[in-house]
Order: structure tokens, then sequence, then C-alpha cells
């Protein structure tokens, strides 16, 4: 949570979302006081991450939260899957960055609508910053909804969002001992995604095999994907899986 990371010694995002929700943060630095608050906002952003997650089901939308380090590619890898997605696909995208629109600017020259947030010292996206950031979006237009959260592999562990899968990208140049240092964001990914694959005969000190071996030590079994989104390797297995979760994700809508 922010507490230990450092992101601001006060944290307040108060939503007047006309559900009855005061969602209210404050990161105090007292003891007790610290964990009582911390388990207040972690219990009112899920309440508004349920709601979000119920408002994107009325719409049969896929929300896949993606999360890594900073540089890892995340955005690169969405450019590249706009490209790669079968026709017929629709997508948005939920930028969330410290400050700047540049990454939502990338994603719109593409033709594909983007709602930046700039949360200026917090390191993570919450639910209440993902609900108001749906009003920028027509959902009827979306299938799959990607939201892009801030690079940081600590705190978007803890806060759900609202999303139907969690996506973690470790990129090359980072070094394949990470899951084994942020073992709770690699814990609950859906996929793994290894980033910037071409660059693998240039570095010497990542070792595939022993990423592979670090995910499932902390993950146990479950999909990892190898890509790059500059030359376009494994991207059509990243799209097949994102359209084989899409049509998991509508058939569990229609049996509920």
């Amino acid at each position: 949570m922010c507490d230990a990371c450092g992101c601001g010694s006060r944290h307040v995002h108060e939503h007047d979302h006309g559900h009855g929700h005061d969602h209210t943060h404050d990161h105090g630095h007292g003891g007790g006081e610290v964990v009582a608050v911390g388990a207040g906002l972690l219990s009112a952003n899920d309440h508004m991450a349920a709601h979000v997650r119920a408002h994107l089901d009325r719409h049969g939308i896929l929300a896949v939260n993606l999360m890594s380090s900073p540089g890892s590619g995340k955005t690169s890898l969405l450019e590249a899957t706009i490209a790669a997605l079968p026709p017929g696909i629709r997508v948005a995208v939920i930028e969330g960055d410290l400050e700047t629109e540049n990454d939502a600017e990338r994603i719109r020259r593409h033709g594909v609508p983007a709602v930046q947030i700039s949360t200026g010292v917090v390191c993570h996206l919450d639910a209440g910053m993902v609900h108001d950031a749906l009003d920028g979006l027509s959902l009827r237009e979306v299938d799959i909804l990607f939201i892009e959260n801030v690079g940081n592999l600590v705190c978007p562990a803890d806060f759900a969002i609202g999303q139907h899968r969690n996506v973690v990208l470790l990129s090359v140049t980072e070094g394949d001992d990470k899951p084994d240092k942020y073992p709770v964001i690699f814990r609950n990914a859906d996929l793994v995604v290894l980033t910037k694959t071409d660059l693998l005969p240039h570095i010497d000190d990542f070792d595939v095999d022993r990423a592979h071996a670090a995910v499932g030590r902390v993950r146990g079994n479950g999909p990892i994907a190898e890509i790059s989104a500059r030359t376009g390797r494994g991207i059509d297995a990243w799209t097949a899986w994102l359209t084989a979760e899409l049509a998991a994700h509508r058939a569990a809508l229609r049996a509920a």
C-alpha cells in the first residue's frame, strides 16, 4: 500500500458518484490508526471496484489490468495489440501515469479512444479513478477495455480497479529475478508477459528459463507469453489469449 511505498503522506480522494459512497483516502503515520485507515481504504476501494465491474459486465466488456515496472513496454504492447486484434473487436484504453497525457496520445493516434488519469503523487490507480474515467468512454462501443496502471510493482497489486483479468509485464531489461522480489503482483497474474524479447541477444544477464522458474515459484502453473512488440513475435498468441478470454467472460455472463 501507499503507506509502505511512500507515494504521499496524505492521499485523499473524494468521489461523489451519486450512489451514497463516501470514497475518502487518508494515509496517516501512526500505528493502529494507519492499519485502520489502510483497512478502511481497501474495503471502500473493493466496494467501488465491484460497482465498476458490474457496470462493465452490463456492457459485456472484458477489462484487462496491465501492470509492470515503468518502461517495460505496456504502451508499446497496446499499440501492437490494436494493430493485431481480429477485425470487429473494439477496444478502449484507460492510461494511468503520475503526469502527462503522452501515452493516451499515442493510443489515440491509432484511432482508439483513450482516457488519461494523472495521479499526481499516487503510485497506483484505484477503483474510484477508473469509475470516473469511464465517463469519457462510450461503453456500448467497447469489447475489451485495457487499463494501463501506473508503472509500479508494489501498490497496484493491492488495489482492485474493477478488472476481470490481471496481466503483468516483465521486460528482459529488468532482470529475471523480479518475480522473486515482487511476488504479490506476479502471484495474482492471470498472464505474465515477457516483453522486449528482441533484445535478448544483447542482454547476457536475463535468462528466460530462470524467469519462467521465478514466476512458477510465486504463482504456480499458468500461462507465460514471450512477446516483442517491435518485431511482432508472440503477438498472435497474445491476441488469441485475449479473444479467448473475452469469449469466456461473455459466456460466463450469459450463464450467470
